[in-house]
């Protein structure tokens, strides 16, 4: 396993692409198929987010101060997804705008790899060494098995409480 932070932040974006082809395959299956999809898209999203945000995105502000604005721009990005994944944890498949809150999530959620992958990531790769990226990335691994799984776990919940309220 590379250690490469964008390699690192990259696959977590295809595994939850990943699922989102599973929930829009099944999004007129049945309920306990869907609960499931998405209970595992938001364990990935929760854990990706407090990643970037704990690890990547302060030390890209603290390297590369020219990219400020494209790492602000990230944050409230996490942050719409962030209310979304919160409110979909206290809903069931039942509910009549569940799946329409998934679909605006999975919109939301695909702009914002998108961006990264396309704008944001080719600049972070130019600005920073081989070296520092995988500095980075060995950051993130360590922080993997204790980050937040569940947007309601006291981590992930006060984050996105603190975003709501700022």
């Amino acid at each position: 396993m590379s250690t490469d932070a964008i390699v690192m932040l990259k696959d977590d974006h295809k595994t939850v692409k990943r699922l989102f082809k599973e929930f829009q395959a099944n999004e007129d299956g049945p309920a306990a198929k869907k609960a499931k999809i998405v209970e595992q898209i938001l364990a990935e999203l929760t854990v990706h987010t407090y990643l970037e945000n704990e690890v990547m995105y302060p030390e890209v502000r603290r390297l590369l101060p020219d990219l400020d604005e494209d790492v602000l721009e990230s944050y409230e990005e996490h942050h719409v997804a962030d209310v979304l994944c919160l409110e979909l944890s206290t809903m069931e498949p039942g509910d009549e705008h569940y799946n329409a809150k998934v679909t605006v999530l999975i919109e939301n959620v695909t702009h914002h790899i998108d961006e990264e992958e396309q704008e944001w990531f080719p600049k972070v790769r130019e600005g920073l060494g081989r070296h520092q990226l995988q500095e980075i990335g060995a950051r993130m691994l360590e922080l993997r098995p204790g980050a937040p799984r569940k947007p309601s776990e006291p981590a992930a919940l006060k984050k996105a409480l603190d975003a709501i309220n700022a």
